[in-house]
C-alpha cells in the first residue's frame, strides 16, 4: 500500500467514509465502520483524448482544479479543466443514505474548437494480504473485485468500452486497456468506457457507481445482480438531490451557535468551519457503538505515527462535549451507553485505544486520564440532558471506574487504608498482577511515562463528578434501597479525602518553587500545554490564581510561537515538534475565556480559523512557513474544541 498522509476532504454516508486529496482522487474508504475496513488501496481516473496517452484526472500537469462542497453537505465537487485539450470536467463524489454505494458522477464539456473523442478510464486496486488475496472478474457489465472478506463492484449503466484485469499497471499509460480473460488475480484491474465524441459545446456524462459488500452477508449470484440492476436504474438526479437535502437539514437540526453575519472572510471562514464541523461527526462515529474515531486514517503503514483511526476514550469524551453542544445527544449517549460498557475492563478501567466497534485496538500502555475522563464525561453529559435514567444506567460503571482509580492513588499517594478489610478484599479483585505497576501511566501525548499533573486533574474532577452524581441519585435509592445508600456515603467520604490528597500532592510535588509555576509530571520541568487542564476542564484551581498565571506566562514564554500558535510541550520529538498544534492553541483559547481574556481567547481562535484548509477542516498541526494543514486533517478533538469555543 502506498503512503497518502492528505485527506484532504471527506465525505460519507450509509455507514461509509471516504476521503480525497484536493485533486478528487479517491484515497481511501472505510466501512462498514468510519475506522475498518480500509477498502480501497489506489482509485485513479483518467481520460484518453484522441490520440493521447493516458491524462490522469488528478495529476497532470495541463490540469487546473477547483474543489468545493455542494454548500452545507457532503457532496464533494472537483472541478477539471485540461488547459491542453480544453476538455473541463466536473466530478461530483457522494454516498447514498441508505445503500453502502459510493456514487462519482462525472460531466465532460468541450471548450474546445475542435471534435474531441474522450474515453475514460478507471485503474483501481483493492487492498490485498495473505488472509485476502484478491482476485477480478468482469461480470454483467461489472468490475467485480474480490476477496475472502469482502468484494467492491464497480459499475455504471454505460457499458464497458474494455476492460484488463492483469498486469494493468504494464499499458494503462497509453491510454489502451485490453484482456482476453474475463477473470484474473490481480489486486488491480482497469475498466473503460467510451465518452464518445465531443463537438465543440457539446457535454456528456458518465455516472460510475461504487458497492461494498462484506462476504460474510449472503446473497445468492441471482440477488446480486438484481440489486446492482436496482441501482443502475436509479433516477441520479433525485438521489443527489435526496443526499442534498437530507445533509442540509442535518445541518440546520444541529446549529446552536448564532452563525456570524457574512460581512468579512474570517465569519465566513468561522460559519464554514462551524458546518463542516457538524457535517464531519456523523462520518466519524460508529453508528451501532457511539465509537468515535479521532480522524480518518492518514498512515496505515504507521510510517510517520502509530495511526489516527481508532477510538481513545478520553479524546472521545471532549468530542461528546461538543456532540451535546450541537444537540447530537443521542449519538453522545450512545458513546457512554454501549461503547464504553462494552470496552471498561473487569477491573474498572479503560486500555488505551480501540476500534470503534468496541474491539481493543493495538496499545503500547495505558492512561489513567482515560478512565476519569469518561467519568467526568458522564456527568458532563448528564448535565446537557438532564435525564436520571441515563445517570442510573452509567452509576455502575462509574462506581467500578472510580474503584480503580482508588487504587491507582493508592499506589500514587501512599493512602491505602489497610485497617479497611472490606476495601481491601474489593481490591484483590482490582488489583491483578497485570497491574502492579499501576503509576507507570503515560500521560494524555503517549510519550511520557509517570505521575502527571493533567492525570491527576482529570481523577480530581472525576472524583468531583461522583459526588455530584450521587448527590443527585441518593433520593432515588433512600427509600428503596438502603444498602446502596450507604455505600454511596462511604465512597464519597472517601473520594473527597482523595481529593484533598490530590490536591497537597500537586502542590508538595508538581509545583516549583523556584519559578513559582506548575510541574506537568515528576520527571521534568518542561512546559505543556496541559498543564492548563488544572484549570480547563477540570476546575482543580481557578485561572486567576497566581501560580496558574504563572504557568500560563511561562506557557507564552516557552511555547507560543512566531506565528501564534501553540506548541504541545517543550522538546516534542514527534514529526520534528516545530509546529504548532490546534489542540493546544484551542486550550489556550478555552483558558483565556475562562479568565475573561477575551480578546487573547479570540487571537487563538482566529489563529486556528485561519489555519483551516479552504473546506473547513481543522488539522492536528500548523505549518509555521505555508500556514497551512501540516498533519491530519479533520481531527476530531480539534473541531469539538472549536465548537465548544466557537460561540463564546
Amino acid at each position: 500500500m502506498k503512503t497518502k498522509y492528505d485527506n484532504y476532504a471527506i465525505i460519507g454516508g450509509k455507514n461509509i467514509t471516504a476521503s480525497y486529496t484536493k485533486t478528487g482522487e479517491l484515497l481511501r474508504v472505510m466501512y462498514p465502520s468510519p475506522d475498518f475496513k480500509s477498502w480501497v488501496d489506489e482509485y485513479k481516473t483518467g481520460v484518453k483524448i484522441n490520440d493521447s496517452g493516458l491524462i490522469y484526472l488528478h495529476e497532470d500537469i495541463n490540469n487546473q482544479y477547483k474543489q468545493y462542497y455542494t454548500e452545507n453537505t457532503n457532496i464533494l465537487n472537483t472541478e477539471i479543466i485540461n488547459n491542453y485539450f480544453m476538455l473541463h470536467i466536473k466530478q461530483t463524489d457522494f454516498c447514498l443514505l441508505k445503500e453502502n454505494v459510493l456514487v462519482k458522477k462525472y460531466q465532460f464539456e468541450n471548450k474546445n474548437s475542435i471534435d474531441l473523442n474522450v474515453n475514460f478510464l478507471i485503474h483501481a486496486t483493492l487492498l490485498s494480504d495473505y488472509n485476502n488475496m484478491v482476485g477480478s472478474e468482469i461480470k454483467q457489465n461489472t468490475l467485480v473485485q474480490y476477496c475472502h472478506d469482502y468484494t467492491m463492484y464497480t459499475f455504471s449503466k454505460s457499458p464497458l468500452l474494455s476492460y484488463q484485469l492483469n498486469d494493468t499497471k504494464e499499458n494503462i499509460s497509453s491510454g489502451e486497456v485490453q484482456d482476453k480473460d474475463y477473470i484474473g488475480m490481480s489486486s488491480d484491474s482497469s475498466v473503460s468506457y467510451d465518452i464518445g465524441i465531443l463537438k465543440p459545446g457539446d457535454k456528456k456524462e458518465l455516472v460510475v457507481y461504487l458497492y461494498f459488500r462484506e462476504n460474510s452477508i449472503k446473497l445468492t449470484e441471482e440477488e446480486l445482480e438484481k440489486k446492482i440492476a436496482q441501482f443502475k436504474k436509479m433516477d441520479i438526479v433525485k438521489e443527489e438531490e435526496t443526499v442534498e437535502k437530507y445533509w442540509k437539514k442535518y445541518v440546520k437540526e444541529h446549529l446552536s451557535f448564532q452563525l456570524l453575519p457574512e460581512t468579512t472572510s474570517y465569519n465566513k471562514k468561522v460559519n464554514k468551519i462551524y458546518q463542516r464541523s457538524i457535517l464531519l461527526f456523523p462520518l466519524l462515529i460508529n453508528a451501532e457503538t457511539g465509537g468515535i474515531s479521532a480522524a480518518v486514517e492518514v498512515d496505515e503503514q504507521r510510517s510517520m505515527c502509530g495511526r489516527y483511526s481508532y477510538c481513545w476514550p478520553r479524546d472521545a469524551v471532549f468530542v461528546t462535549k461538543a456532540l451535546d453542544t450541537i444537540k447530537m445527544t443521542k449519538e453522545a449517549e450512545k458513546f457512554y451507553k454501549v461503547f464504553c460498557k462494552e470496552t471498561q475492563s473487569k477491573n474498572g478501567m479503560w486500555e488505551q485505544r480501540f476500534y470503534t466497534d468496541g474491539r481493543l485496538a493495538p496499545c503500547w500502555g495505558y492512561q489513567i486520564d482515560e478512565t476519569a475522563s469518561v467519568i467526568y464525561g458522564v456527568y458532563e453529559h448528564y448535565k446537557s440532558v438532564k435525564e436520571i435514567k441515563f445517570l442510573k444506567d452509567a452509576y455502575k460503571m462509574c462506581e467500578n471506574a472510580t474503584k480503580f482509580l482508588e487504587i491507582y492513588l493508592d499506589n500514587i499517594l501512599g493512602t491505602k487504608d489497610e485497617s479497611d478489610v472490606v476495601k481491601n478484599e474489593i481490591e484483590k479483585s482490582y488489583h491483578t498482577e497485570e497491574r502492579n505497576k499501576l503509576p507507570v501511566s503515560y500521560d494524555l501525548w503517549e510519550m511520557h511515562e509517570g505521575v502527571h499533573l493533567y492525570s491527576l486533574s482529570a481523577i480530581y474532577a472525576a472524583f468531583g463528578a461522583m459526588i455530584e452524581m450521587q448527590a443527585i441519585l441518593k433520593p432515588e435509592y433512600e427509600q428503596k434501597n438502603r444498602l446502596k445508600v450507604e455505600a454511596m456515603n462511604k465512597l464519597e467520604a472517601r473520594i473527597i479525602k482523595y481529593q484533598e490528597e490530590i490536591k497537597k500532592y500537586i502542590l508538595q510535588n508538581l509545583y516549583d518553587e523556584n519559578t513559582k509555576t506548575f510541574l506537568r509530571n515528576l520527571n521534568d520541568h518542561q512546559t505543556d500545554i496541559s498543564e492548563l487542564g488544572i484549570v480547563v476542564p477540570f476546575n482543580l484551581f481557578s485561572p486567576k490564581e497566581k501560580k496558574v498565571q504563572n504557568t500560563v506566562e511561562k506557557i507564552n514564554l516557552t511555547l507560543r510561537t512566531y506565528t501564534g500558535g501553540y506548541l504541545r510541550f517543550e522538546g516534542d520529538h514527534y514529526l520534528e515538534g516545530k509546529n504548532p498544534w490546534t489542540v493546544a492553541t484551542l486550550w489556550m483559547s478555552m483558558y483565556y475565556n475562562a479568565s475573561g481574556e477575551r480578546r487573547k481567547a479570540k487571537e487563538c481562535i482566529e489563529y486556528v480559523v485561519n489555519t483551516a484548509n479552504e473546506h473547513g477542516f481543522i488539522s492536528e498541526q500548523v505549518d509555521n512557513q505555508t500556514m497551512g494543514p501540516a498533519w491530519v486533517n479533520g481531527l476530531a478533538w480539534a473541531h469539538a474544541m472549536f465548537i465548544l469555543e466557537a460561540g463564546k
